[in-house]
């Protein structure tokens, strides 16, 4: 993570950012086009995941795996950004939980390919739902990291 101050040539002394701006918007803060745009791709992610599976013609149990794998890559994914956040930021982070956050992140990914990979669907249904899946995970950590640093932002007035 970057440092918060900047150093301008011109200048002997750092300026926060905050200072340059001139509008009064803090630029570290998310904007709210991305803000929504983030929770936007996410529910059509996990909407479209879950409609798909909802209207697919496989067995119940089949559809309760691929759910499952959904919702543990959403957790996954979400602390691999916290732990990885904390540790920029400075804060206590065990290599046992951090390994694992990841493993969890690894493991998913593993589980939905070898899924797809055996299924008996179409080469359109399984670029579907891991398209979706990829959508769904990537949208979940830029939420986290919004909110994150909207929380941040409104602790410490940067």
């Amino acid at each position: 993570m970057e440092p918060l101050r900047t150093f301008d040539v011109n200048e002997t002394t750092t300026t926060s950012k905050k200072d340059k701006n001139t509008n009064g918007r803090n630029p570290m803060k998310p904007t709210g086009a991305f803000i929504g745009a983030s929770w936007a791709a996410l529910l059509v992610g996990v909407v479209g995941y879950c409609v798909g599976l909802w209207n697919a013609t496989m067995q119940l149990n089949e559809k309760g795996y691929y759910f499952t794998i959904l919702l543990f890559g959403l957790f996954a994914v979400i602390s691999v950004q916290k732990s990885v956040r904390d540790k920029a930021e400075g804060l206590p982070v065990t290599d046992l939980y951090y390994g694992l956050s990841w493993f969890a992140t690894v493991a998913c990914l593993v589980l939905l390919v070898i899924g797809l990979w055996n299924a008996d669907l179409l080469l359109s249904e399984k670029g579907f739902y891991g398209m979706s899946f990829t959508l769904s995970v990537f949208s979940a950590i830029a939420v986290q990291k919004n909110t994150r640093d909207a929380q941040l932002i409104a602790a410490k007035d940067i």
